[in-house]
């Protein structure tokens, strides 16, 4: 303790830290713990430290007490267990070791103990309790000899276990419950005996004086019940992650940090598989009302997650996904039971013969399913036999297992429904056995067969964000990505184009209407980037994602052609470049437009049947190309998904032989094979599939010279998605072309030449508040820009005339067209906006102006070129 620290009096306020295994098992760590200790105490706080034992210690400790009558395997897992504290000892430069030596010929005493040949549980728990007994001696000795007077305190004397009803005897020693209440009689006598104090996790003492266990989580319970004795004014548990985040962060990078949640909400998150808080340690602290907060000891200057009574207004949102498997479900089943008084009273009373508490709930007027929990069951197949057996004297019985239990958490889940729809359709292949809405309106549950529901939580977490039903944005609720905290350091994405020419473009638009604008320096970038590539033969680029003449001129002279699908369009390009660099591809379009096309000596691709079939004569002695449907179709949202039965592009493939037989009769060549599965696809893999199975299908015809396997080249839109990898995508490329040499290799990329090159400019009109949501206005809505409407795009927003100002107001940025769906960015944080603010959204480069219209009879955005 610093000696200038002042002396604290009497009633200052307690702080309990507690630290797990990995936290107190190296000197470095024991020198953040003294740090945080002692920050606390110079800020006029009295602390208690409660810890784990030293990380892997405590399952030795299990291997010892489970082993029965083998002597020998009990003495040489106490030769480890010796072995790595007297290696602590020496790492932490301590010289008295009487304190835990101790301990160490107290483990010895036990391991030869006669209670250990049948493994009595009063012995178990003495024998579980000797790791934190043996951690917190090494700390209070390093933690004094470092300047910071520490005194241990024995749990045992302050935490004592009362029975449950119902409860057995292995619950009642191996996991204890302790009723808390505020005790200032003990934060009293504590005070008067010093300052800073280290305790015990794990552990308390029964009625009779004897060792208990608090079980799974028992070092955070303990936490929670020394918090609340003392009434403390804070409980931190320091773990190894900055705190509870919205999904589990190993499967999910994109999991948002958790910054703020009240009690029932954290409780459900812990209860439903979030590992890193213990659902028992949060009633201890909630009826005490003392704040608890989760941090890293490893990172302490992140913020963590602080949960208390309340959290500041909010919209509703879910907080958490979460997955729990190894689920037993027990379905039973009788026609008797409906309107039968007593039936459930009769099953419960089965479950609570063996010992069995129920999680999950949902009936029918035959049937009750019920899920059992094996972390807090320790469900056995003998057991399970055992309550069928007598289940089967009242119902008919079958265990469905092993499951997984998918849970949803949130302040008012049933107002969320509605953006569920599309998240929940990731069900719609896999065989559910039981849904259930929690009564308090904090959690949706689906349970599936455990197989299912492998890459499940990640799919389902990137939905709930795209919907916003998890409003990742909300800074009330949220804070960084886990990728943003802890992924390795990444090569920064390139600064944006408009952010260097922010003066030009406020100027701009300031002085009138909306306005889109083009930066032909990234258009040209961006094309000789794709022309770089080795594999690929001939680029078209698709004019229908930017038609203006500068930005289409631009693109050819970087040796692209260009591909249309109307006759408009084929128009236009024609005054650019010579048919041999045109490529028609259009879809359900009129005879004329095809005719019309062949006139210019553009490529002519044909996707169906009926052009053969009724107009044969216009395709006399021509080349053309054959659209196929793979059968899958892929992209960001499914209105760009252009692949499967229910998409109208693509020729089937059970119809290529009649395609081919229409060919021959009105003597048209099929020269190439072309398929576009959809857009925004960011995995390079999928390229390769494409073209690997159109050059397999390219063997079935004999005059075959191009393969094109379409654009779809996905741009990144949000900050956690890793853009396309292009030396990927050429080599997967080079790598088919190697086996296929004899094909010309086509792509037809769109979005991706234009999409970051050109913005939306606007101005804002008005702001608003309604309720929990804060509305800016721009002068461009959906007339303007249709993406977000249409398909759910994402677009970067920024304030531009306030651009270095702090983004801490959460909006909703809005168009003046007269519909609900006129939202540009849901969830958006901007800094405090005001009336004729300079707004930017980015990415509009492509399907921007190309898809605007006069609705509402307003003039859509001007474009200029730069």
């Amino acid at each position: 303790m610093n000696p200038v620290d002042p002396a604290l009096n009497a009633h200052a306020g307690w702080i309990v830290v507690k630290f797990g295994g990995t936290s107190v098992s190296t000197r470095p760590r024991w020198d953040t713990i003294r740090r945080i200790a002692a920050d606390w105490r110079a800020r006029g706080k009295r602390v208690l430290i409660v810890v784990s034992a030293l990380s892997g210690i405590t399952d030795k400790l299990k291997a010892i007490a489970e082993s029965k009558g083998d002597a020998a395997r009990r003495a040489s897992v106490r030769d480890e267990i010796v072995a790595r504290h007297e290696a602590m000892f020496a790492e932490l430069g301590l010289v008295d070791r009487a304190t835990l030596q101790y301990w160490l010929d107290r483990l010895a005493a036990l391991a030869a103990d006669p209670r250990a040949e049948n493994g009595a549980l009063p012995w178990q728990a003495e024998v579980l309790a000797l790791g934190e007994q043996l951690s917190s001696t090494l700390g209070v000795a390093y933690l004094t000899a470092q300047g910071l007077a520490t005194r241990w305190l024995d749990a045992r004397e302050h935490l004592l276990a009362q029975a449950l009803p119902n409860q057995t005897e292995w619950g009642r020693y191996l996991s204890a419950s302790v009723p808390t209440a505020p005790d200032p009689a003990m934060a009293a006598r504590l005070a008067a005996l010093g300052d800073v104090f280290i305790s015990q996790g794990f552990m308390a003492r029964n009625a009779a004086g004897e060792t208990a266990i608090l079980g799974r989580g028992g070092s955070d319970t303990s936490a929670a019940y020394f918090g609340a004795l003392l009434k403390a004014e804070k409980v931190e548990i320091w773990t190894d992650v900055a705190g509870m985040f919205s999904a589990n962060p190993r499967i999910v990078p994109a999991a948002r940090l958790l910054s703020r949640l009240d009690y029932e909400e954290a409780q459900e998150i812990a209860t439903t598989g979030a590992k890193v808080l213990h659902p028992r340690c949060l009633n201890p602290v909630r009826e005490a009302h003392v704040p608890l907060a989760v941090r890293d000891t490893n990172r302490p200057e992140l913020p963590g997650t602080e949960i208390g009574a309340t959290v500041g207004a909010a919209a509703p949102s879910v907080k958490a996904i979460s997955e729990r498997r190894g689920i037993t479900l027990i379905s039973m089943e009788s026609i008797g039971m409906w309107q039968q008084v007593g039936f459930l009273a009769d099953v419960f009373e089965r479950f609570k013969r063996h010992g069995l508490s129920i999680d999950l709930i949902s009936s029918a007027e035959t049937n009750v399913t019920v899920s059992l929990d094996p972390s807090e069951n320790l469900v056995t197949t003998d057991v399970l036999a055992a309550l069928a057996a007598d289940l089967a004297e009242v119902c008919r019985v079958k265990v469905i297992a092993p499951c997984a239990a998918i849970t949803l958490v949130g302040r008012g889940m049933r107002s969320l429904l509605p953006r569920l729809a599309g998240v929940l359709a990731e069900f719609d292949m896999l065989r559910v056995h039981l849904v259930t809405q929690s009564s308090n309106n904090l959690n949706l549950t689906i349970v599936v067969d455990e197989a299912a529901a492998d890459g499940l939580v990640p799919t389902l977490h990137a939905g709930l964000v795209k919907a916003e039903a998890l409003r990742a944005e909300d800074p009330a609720v949220f804070g960084p990505a886990w990728s943003e905290l802890y992924a390795a350091a990444q090569a920064p994405r390139a600064t944006p184009w408009w952010r260097a020419r922010r003066d030009e473009l406020v100027a701009l638009g300031s002085s009138g209407g909306p306005r889109y604008v083009y930066d032909l320096a990234t258009v040209r970038e961006r094309a000789r980037a794709l022309r770089a590539f080795a594999a690929p033969d001939r680029w078209f680029y698709a004019l229908k994602a930017n038609s203006h003449p500068a930005v289409l001129r631009a693109i050819a002279d970087e040796g692209f052609g260009l591909e249309c699908v109307s006759l408009p369009e084929l128009e236009r390009a024609g005054d650019i470049v010579g048919g041999e660099r045109l490529l028609f591809t259009p879809n359900f379009a009129a005879r004329d437009e095809y005719e019309a096309a062949l006139a210019r000596g553009a490529f002519v691709t044909l996707d169906n049947l009926h052009p053969l079939e009724h107009w044969g004569e216009s395709f006399a002695g021509r080349d053309v190309i054959l659209r196929v449907d793979l059968g899958v179709g892929r992209g960001h949202h499914d209105k760009v998904r252009t692949g499967g039965a229910g998409s109208k592009f693509g020729l089937d493939l059970s119809q290529v032989d009649t395609f081919r037989e229409l060919a021959r009769r009105h003597g048209a060549r099929v020269t190439g094979l072309h398929a576009h599965l959809g857009s925004g696809i960011l995995d390079a893999a999928h390229w390769r599939e494409v073209y690997a199975q159109l050059a397999a299908l390219a063997q079935r015809f004999s005059r075959i010279e191009s393969i094109n396997i379409g654009g779809g080249l996905g741009v990144p839109a949000r900050h956690d998605e890793a853009p396309l990898d292009l030396a990927a995508l050429d080599a997967a490329l080079a790598e088919i072309k190697r086996a296929y040499p004899q094909f010309a290799l086509w792509l037809e990329p769109g979005r991706y030449l234009v999409a970051d090159a050109g913005v939306l400019l606007a101005r804002v009109t008005q702001t608003k508040r309604k309720g929990d949501y804060r509305y800016v206005g721009l002068d461009a809505g959906m007339n303007a820009l249709i993406r977000p409407a249409l398909y759910e795009a994402w677009h970067d927003i920024a304030n531009l005339s306030r651009l270095d100002d702090p983004a801490d107001t959460l909006y909703q940025v809005v168009g003046p067209i007269c519909e609900s769906g006129d939202v540009l960015g849901t969830n958006r944080r901007l800094p405090e906006c005001r009336e004729g603010d300079v707004v930017v959204v980015a990415q509009a480069g492509a399907y921007g102006a190309v898809m605007a219209s006069h609705y509402n009879l307003r003039e859509p955005a001007q474009e200029i070129v730069w």
